[in-house]
C-alpha cells in the first residue's frame, strides 16, 4: 500500500501560496478552459512562476482577453473539447516539448445533449475530448522529460462509476448528475492508466477535485438546487471556495517537488485524498481508482476516437 501524500498546504491555500518560490523559467504549459473559473487563476500562477503559457479554449476572443489581463507569456489556441476534429487540429499545430498539461475544462450537469458521433456530451466533453487531446501530445509530454498532466476532476466522481453496457445513455434514463459523475470517474480513471503506460516516458498523471467554487461551470444547475445540496450535505461541508482556492489543487500538482515521479493519484485540498471516506467535498472512491476499470477505459476511448 502507498503512503498517502500530505503537503503543508489545504483547503484555503490559494495557488499563489502554492507556487510560492517555484521556479518555470523555460517550461510550456497548457491550460484548457483557461479563459474562465479557475482555469484563469491556474494560468496565472503558471505565468507567476515563468511559465509560457496556452490557454486552449472555445472563445479565443474571451481568451485573448484573459492573456491581456495576465500578461507575461500567454499564448491562446483554439480548442473544442466536443469536437474531435477540433482537438486534431490542436494537437497536429502544436510544436516541440510540453511540460505541463492541466485538461482543466468541462461541463456539469448539462441538459442531454449528444455529439454527431452519438456521444453523451459530458463523456465526449470531460473525457473523450481530454483523451484524445492528452494522447494527441504524448509525444511532446514525452520530449520534455519529466511532464505532468492534470486532471481536474470532482467528487461527484462518487455518484457514479462507468457504466460499460450503456456510457452514452442509449437505453438507461438520461440523469444529468449521474452522466456528470460519471465523466469525473473518467477523469480519475484516465490518470491511473496513463500514468502506468507512460512511467517510462517519465510522465505523470494525477487527477484532483478543486473543491466548490461558483464558476460557469454551474449555469446548467439552478441556484436554489446548489443552495439544496449545500444544506444537505451539512453546516460547513460545502462552503465554497474563491477561485484562487480552487485552482490551489491542480496548481500543487502541477508544480510541486512533493509530487514528482508521482502519478496515478487523486487529491483534494491539497492533500491525498482518503479512499472510501466519502463526503460532500472529499475522498476518493474506489471505482474511480480500479485499475482494471482504468483499463477497460482507456481502450474503450481509443476505439472511439480512432473511429470519430
Amino acid at each position: 500500500m502507498s503512503t498517502r501524500i500530505t503537503t503543508p498546504f489545504g483547503a484555503e491555500s490559494t495557488a499563489a501560496e502554492v507556487i510560492e518560490g517555484i521556479d518555470l523559467t523555460g517550461k510550456r504549459a497548457i491550460v484548457t478552459g483557461g479563459a474562465s473559473g479557475i482555469g484563469v487563476e491556474t494560468a496565472r500562477a503558471l505565468v507567476s512562476a515563468g511559465a509560457e503559457v496556452t490557454l486552449a479554449v472555445r472563445d479565443t476572443a474571451a481568451g485573448e482577453k484573459v492573456a491581456g489581463e495576465i500578461g507575461g507569456r500567454v499564448r491562446v489556441g483554439a480548442l473544442d473539447l466536443a469536437d474531435q476534429a477540433s482537438v486534431a487540429a490542436f494537437t497536429a499545430a502544436w510544436d516541440g516539448p510540453l511540460d505541463l498539461l492541466i485538461n482543466n475544462a468541462g461541463i456539469m450537469a448539462s441538459p442531454l445533449q449528444r455529439t454527431p458521433q452519438g456521444w453523451e456530451m459530458q463523456f465526449a466533453t470531460n473525457h473523450l475530448g481530454h483523451f484524445a487531446l492528452t494522447t494527441g501530445l504524448h509525444g511532446a509530454l514525452g520530449a520534455a522529460g519529466r511532464a505532468r498532466v492534470v486532471s481536474v476532476s470532482s467528487s461527484a466522481h462518487h455518484r457514479s462509476g462507468i457504466v460499460f453496457d450503456d456510457i452514452h445513455f442509449e437505453r438507461r434514463e438520461y440523469d444529468p448528475f449521474s452522466a456528470y459523475g460519471q465523466s469525473k470517474s473518467a477523469n480519475v480513471l484516465f490518470a491511473v492508466e496513463a500514468s502506468r503506460r507512460w512511467a517510462e516516458d517519465g510522465i505523470t498523471v494525477n487527477a484532483l477535485m478543486p473543491g466548490g467554487i461558483r464558476t460557469n461551470l454551474q449555469r446548467h444547475v439552478p441556484d436554489e438546487e446548489l443552495e439544496r445540496m449545500r444544506v444537505a450535505a451539512g453546516a460547513g461541508a460545502m462552503q465554497w471556495k474563491t477561485p484562487g482556492q480552487g485552482a490551489a489543487t491542480s496548481i500543487l500538482l502541477a508544480t510541486s517537488p512533493l509530487l514528482e515521479g508521482i502519478g496515478g493519484r487523486y487529491f483534494d485540498d491539497c492533500n491525498e485524498a482518503e479512499r472510501d471516506r466519502l463526503s460532500a467535498r472529499n475522498g476518493v472512491a474506489s471505482h474511480a481508482l480500479d485499475p482494471i476499470a482504468a483499463e477497460r477505459l482507456w481502450e474503450v476511448s481509443l476505439d472511439l476516437v480512432g473511429n470519430s
